[in-house]
């Protein structure tokens, strides 16, 4: 006779037999669905090289109130991740200050100027200032500067938007200037006046995808810090009529 104990331990030892089964059959299911997730789910691909940092200085006019559009601009550009900043036309000598300190800390490699009425008047002594000292402004943009300006020292290009018909004025190289200047005359875009040139959703959008450009581009060559020679002059074409040399600043308008 079959005593219960033996009965109970053959039951034991198949029913263990059982578990270990079922518990492989389990692992082995689990290790299937993972390796069919794993090759479901698509590869992250590299993210592309960051662009060189940037940063875009913007300069209000007289005032320090009627260059909102500044203000505007820089939003945007943040909106897009691209470090912006607004400041008042008369510290354009401590901004300027601060785009080197920027630029030699490596923070910023590709430096950009925007200012309207006399914040736009301020850019040619910022891009002067910058490029004796040895750091490069890759885009300077004025937006109809009240006084009648030249330029000496390296851009990678100026663009003067100016209101002909108003208070706005060419601006003029020097001999001493090296890069691209133009002279763009918006006096026959509807709506635009040198109080809402900086306002003007499609003078915004031009000057966004100049700067856009400028960003995308990178860093240029950086200039040799100024040693007492004048730099060599710039070889590259002038949109419009080239201005003799201006013997320095001369007041065109008292507005902002």
């Amino acid at each position: 006779m079959t005593s219960n104990c033996g009965n109970a331990a053959r039951g034991c030892g198949l029913g263990s037999l059982f578990a270990s089964r079922r518990g492989a059959l389990k692992a082995a299911s689990l290790a299937l669905l993972l390796f069919a997730v794993a090759l479901a789910t698509p590869r992250a691909e590299a993210a592309p090289a960051a662009p060189a940092g940037a940063h875009v200085y913007l300069m209000r006019g007289v005032l320090n109130i009627f260059s909102l559009g500044m203000d505007q601009i820089a939003t945007r550009l943040q909106q897009q991740g691209i470090p912006a900043s607004v400041h008042n036309h008369i510290l354009w000598a401590s901004v300027a200050d601060d785009a080197v300190a920027e630029y030699r800390s490596g923070r910023a490699k590709v430096i950009i100027l925007v200012g309207h009425s006399s914040g736009a008047t301020c850019l040619p002594d910022m891009v002067e200032r910058l490029s004796r000292q040895g750091v490069p402004v890759k885009l300077a943009i004025g937006l109809d500067s009240v006084f009648h300006t030249s330029l000496s020292g390296r851009v990678g290009k100026y663009i003067n938007f100016y209101v002909a018909n108003g208070a706005g004025t060419r601006v003029e190289r020097t001999r001493n200037f090296q890069g691209t200047l133009e002279n763009v005359d918006v006096e026959n875009v509807p709506g635009v006046g040198h109080l809402t040139i900086d306002k003007s959703e499609l003078m915004q959008q031009k000057v966004i995808a100049a700067i856009d450009a400028a960003v995308a581009s990178g860093p240029g060559a950086a200039p040799a810090a100024a040693q007492g020679a004048p730099a060599p002059v710039a070889r590259r074409p002038v949109t419009g009529a080239a201005a003799p040399p201006a013997a320095g600043r001369r007041r065109a308008a008292a507005v902002n």
